[in-house]
């Protein structure tokens, strides 16, 4: 236990310290200040047509814990995926392999690693539910049992999967970063769906790892009895649907059912087995390669150094100087490095997807197609402009000629150019039916991923921030939600001022990248 506690305490620290984390925690209390609007609001995150419940402490509480919930179990995976990634990259993971701690209390000390950090935010997301319930009360007495009892219930077995899975996914997957992201971008899509599905009296409820379906029926249920009408189950999300009509009704909370209370601790046996399954599969950081792959080492002929006789330098031999100061071979450097990048068998992939985008109807490959295309890219731009520290070249990038105004472009460029090669399909075919202002949207969407990637990148160090970001972005885009449509795959009202706020925002990104970059340049 001596150990587990210190690795335990050690991996916490070295993750909540990061830039990543305190900026995922500062979004996420942004997020739980929105997550229980007034009735003024212009938005909504719990839709029933027709009703809205009072702000009492049941309505707070239960609605901020299974919006925490919902929003934590999209985006945490992405925060807490790389626990076994950096003791591989800092050697770390050689030293504990050393010690006699066994596979599965290293992966369960993995797992409890990133429900901490992903609980931290959940304590965080439920003191700001109990300060906005006193900022926003309407006069209703406010019952602690009313917050404390839904987010011990929903939020926390679910934490307990996300972190389960996100050590899953590196025994299994080990650096196939995107194929991570895919793979819990698809299981937590296909759970939604199936949530959205069951029928409110049906035993697969008890299989909700959310809790989403047993917080909906409930409230169906109570506006059913209260108005004797029939509703449909509640839709979750931030839903802007303006200002409508509507009927107040006081939600009381759920009855909390034995199977129910069964159900969430069966997710947490759940979550440990699948730990304890994976560790029979843990390389225990043992990367030995065939004899045939490994390098051959050179021999060293020995000779006499008294005989040696030196031969100088002929300069007239060398080539001559050539000095070029323009950025293009920085780009076609950084265009080169962004194609090499990854699996090249994974090339087929991005083809069949570009190829699929050339006959699909093109509404589906601008919503659909696209975005997961560019999602593919992670891995290739969220090291943009991180590859440097992490290989220890940035004393020379930083000593060179004008690094300010050829190198940080040319990573700009090249990132932005293999966006728009991505996009060609859908380019053209805009370009064909005349539709300049969706070619104008893509491009803008195009160099906001890319001045997202290079802005994280340079002000946290890392790429796990941009990672999260570019996650969300692309959950949301498939998803419909119109607030966050970088790619202008939707309508939206004021069609020029849509497309001013994404260039501004570009505009913001790239100046903040220039000001930090040309202030770490100055004091490296």
């Amino acid at each position: 236990m001596k150990y587990l506690y210190n690795l335990l305490q050690a991996d916490y620290l070295q993750r909540t310290r990061s830039y990543s984390f305190l900026i995922t925690l500062v979004f996420t209390v942004y997020m739980a200040y929105l997550f229980v609007p007034l009735h003024t609001a212009s938005y909504t995150t719990l839709n029933v047509p027709g009703f809205k419940g009072a702000y009492n402490s049941a309505w707070a509480g239960y609605v901020s814990a299974i919006m925490t919930t919902v929003m934590l179990s999209m985006y945490g995976f992405a925060l807490v995926n790389s626990g076994i990634k950096k003791d591989i990259d800092t050697e770390v993971g050689l030293i504990i392999a050393c010690t006699p701690i066994s596979n599965f209390n290293y992966l369960l000390n993995k797992m409890l690693s990133n429900l901490m950090v992903l609980l931290t935010i959940v304590c965080c997301t439920f003191s700001v539910s109990i300060i906005m319930f006193f900022i926003r009360g309407s006069g209703y007495p406010f019952v602690l049992a009313n917050f404390v009892l839904p987010y011990l219930i929903l939020p926390v077995p679910a934490m307990f999967l996300v972190s389960a899975l996100a050590v899953l996914a590196e025994v299994f997957l080990g650096k196939k970063t995107v194929l991570q992201f895919l793979l819990y971008f698809m299981l937590f899509g296909m759970t939604m769906a199936a949530i959205k599905l069951q029928q409110p009296d049906s035993l697969a409820t008890l299989l909700d790892p959310f809790g989403l379906k047993t917080i909906t029926s409930s409230i169906a249920q109570e506006i059913s009895s209260g108005f004797h009408t029939r509703v449909q189950d509640p839709s979750f999300g931030f839903i802007f649907s303006g200002k409508k009509a509507f009927k107040v009704f006081i939600y009381e909370g759920v009855h909390w059912q034995l199977p129910f209370l069964v159900s969430r601790l069966l997710w947490i046996g759940i979550s440990i087995l699948l730990v304890y399954i994976s560790s029979f599969f843990f390389h225990r950081f043992d990367f030995q390669q065939p004899v045939s792959q490994k390098k051959a080492v050179p021999q060293v002929k020995e000779t006499d150094g008294l005989n040696l006789t030196p031969k100088g330098i002929n300069r007239s031999l060398m080539p001559a100087l050539v000095t070029d100061y323009s950025i293009f071979p920085f780009v076609r450097t950084e265009l080169l490095l962004l194609l090499r990048k990854g699996n090249k068998w994974f090339w087929l992939v991005n083809m069949g997807l570009w190829i699929s985008m050339c006959f699909a109807p093109l509404a589906i490959a601008h919503a659909y197609l696209l975005p997961v295309l560019w999602f593919l890219q992670v891995t290739r731009w969220s090291d943009l402009t991180t590859k440097e520290k992490t290989n220890r070249v940035h004393y020379f990038t930083f000593a060179a000629y004008r690094p300010l105004f050829r190198i940080l472009p040319a990573q700009i460029l090249s990132g932005v150019l293999l966006a728009v090669l991505l996009a060609l399909p859908v380019i053209l075919r805009y370009a064909v039916a005349g539709n300049v202002y969706s070619i104008v949207n893509i491009i803008n969407g195009a160099l906001l991923i890319i001045s997202l990637a290079v802005c994280s990148g340079i002000i946290t160090g890392g790429k796990k921030l941009y990672e999260i970001i570019f996650f969300m972005l692309s959950y949301a885009v498939v998803n419909k939600l119109t607030f966050m449509d970088y790619l202008g795959s939707m309508s939206h009202g004021h069609r020029i001022g849509y497309t001013l706020i994404l260039a501004g925002l570009n505009i913001t990104a790239l100046l903040t990248s220039f000001i930090v970059r040309n202030y770490q340049s100055r004091h490296l």
